[in-house]
Order: structure tokens, then sequence, then C-alpha cells
């Protein structure tokens, strides 16, 4: 497949500015006085709350894709959760990943990675999207939902009452990094989901796209970077399906599993 140029759509100044500055505000950990021990833990705990349990075992896995149940406020918690990870709504996030399978690497996939790494990777979302007009149609199962009604209208207010948390808890360097830094490294870790493994990497299984499996991204995203593996099987609840495919997202679904809290798992045999 060759890289098409991505078509003139209006940029949206609201995103490019606030995405613009979380990173700037990240900068601020090498500001003396910053960074310390506490407030690196810190964000360590929140990028797995909110990157981990938010968006690939919430969002993804259990919401997007419905690849197991829990008990419904369990499932509030978690899409709470990714909420926090400020990468859009539930409902938006939901609805524009339900469109990238439904179209992967064609017109009409949200971040088609035909038109080049930097469209898949962030350039996509500093756009206004024809596929925005789309998300009520694939999301019904949630869009009429009190919780995530507010979820998504809330995502922004939850966020700074987290940063009005951290600053109470630990100062300026608990809000640096469990705020900017955090925010910046689950956006890249998500963002690589569909720019690199739709370019690096191994393909098991010839799906109708592009998508391949990369460990580093599965390292960084919780078991998410095997994603030729997803495309194939969308809704199996494990994404490395041989046995040195680490998929820690996987092992926290067997543990819910375990402990009667998450029925209904979705499986497929993976290769040999």
């Amino acid at each position: 497949m060759t890289t098409t140029t991505a078509p003139r759509l209006p940029l949206d100044w609201v995103t490019i500015f606030f995405i613009g500055a979380i990173h700037l505000g990240a900068l601020l950990a090498f500001v003396p006085g910053m960074t310390n021990w506490s407030a690196v833990g810190v964000m360590l705990i929140l990028y797995f709350i909110t990157g981990g349990l938010g968006i690939t075992l919430g969002f993804h896995r259990l919401i997007t894709h419905r690849s197991f149940e829990v008990p419904k406020g369990l499932e509030y918690f978690l899409a709470f959760c990714g909420t926090l990870a400020c990468q859009g709504g539930p409902i938006d996030w939901v609805g524009l990943h339900r469109l990238h399978h439904l179209h992967s690497d064609q017109e009409g996939d949200p971040h088609d990675s035909n038109r080049g790494f930097w469209w898949s990777h962030m350039g996509w979302m500093l756009h206004h999207l024809p596929q925005d007009q789309e998300i009520p149609k694939y999301t019904k199962d949630i869009n009429q939902d009190g919780v995530y009604v507010f979820l998504q209208n809330w995502m922004l207010p939850l966020q700074v009452g987290l940063g009005l948390l951290l600053f109470a808890l630990g100062g300026w360097p608990w809000v640096v990094w469990g705020i900017f830094v955090r925010l910046v490294f689950v956006y890249h870790a998500t963002w690589f989901v569909n720019s690199a493994t739709h370019k690096y990497g191994y393909r098991t299984y010839e799906t109708q796209d592009r998508s391949t499996n990369c460990w580093w991204v599965a390292l960084l995203a919780f078991g998410e970077g095997w994603h030729n593996n997803h495309h194939a099987f969308p809704h199996s609840a494990r994404h490395g399906l041989r046995w040195w495919e680490i998929d820690a997202t996987w092992m926290m679904i067997w543990a819910l599993q375990k402990l009667g809290l998450a029925t209904k798992v979705r499986l497929v045999n993976g290769p040999a």
C-alpha cells in the first residue's frame, strides 16, 4: 500500500492548543524542584490506572469490543479511569475506535495509516473529521447511559479535580508529573497503537489492513501492541496469542475472571 495524502479538513484549534499545552506542561519536569521520587511514583501509578485499567482494559477490550463482562459498577469505574486519560470522553473514544475497525486502513478510518505515520499517530485528531458525525450511530449501547454521558461531558473538569487533589497532596511536582508527564506518556503509548502497529513489526494473520504485532508497543500499552492478532480476532479478550507475546491486559482479565468479576470472556485459539 502506498501513502496517500489526507484530504484538506478544517483544523480543530481547541484540540491543537490543548495537546500543545499538555506537552509544554510536561517540560516543567525539567525545572529545578519539579522532580522527586514521589512525583515519579504518582505518575507511574496513574499511568497504570488511566492507561492500563482505563484505556486498554476499560475503553478498549470491555466497552468497545465487549470481549468480557463485569458488574456494571466495575464497568463504570473502569470507564471513569479511562476518562482520566483525557483522550476524549468514552462515547467519542469508543465510537471512533469502532469506526477504525469497520474501515481499517481504508477511506472512513479516522487514523488510516495509508496517510502516513504522522497522520495515524496524531495528525488525525487535530482536524474536524467527517467520521465525528457517525459516532452516535456506533455507540447506541452507551450514548444514552447517564453515567457515560456524564463522563463524556465532564472529562476536563474531572481532570482539573484530579490536578487539585494532586496539588493538595504533593504540590506542583505531583501536578507536573501526575497530570502533564503522565498524559504525554499515556497519549503516545495509545497513539503508537494507531501508528507504529500499522507500520513496524510482523504479521501472523493476513488481515485486510496493515496491522502488525510490535513488541515494544505491547510493553508500553499493556499488551495492545499485538495489534495484528487483535485485528484478526477483534472480540478476543486476549491479544498476545503466542506464549511469548506478553499481554498485561489479558493478565488483568484473567485475574478478574478468577475472582468471579469477569464473565463471558471471549477467546480464540492462537497460532501453534
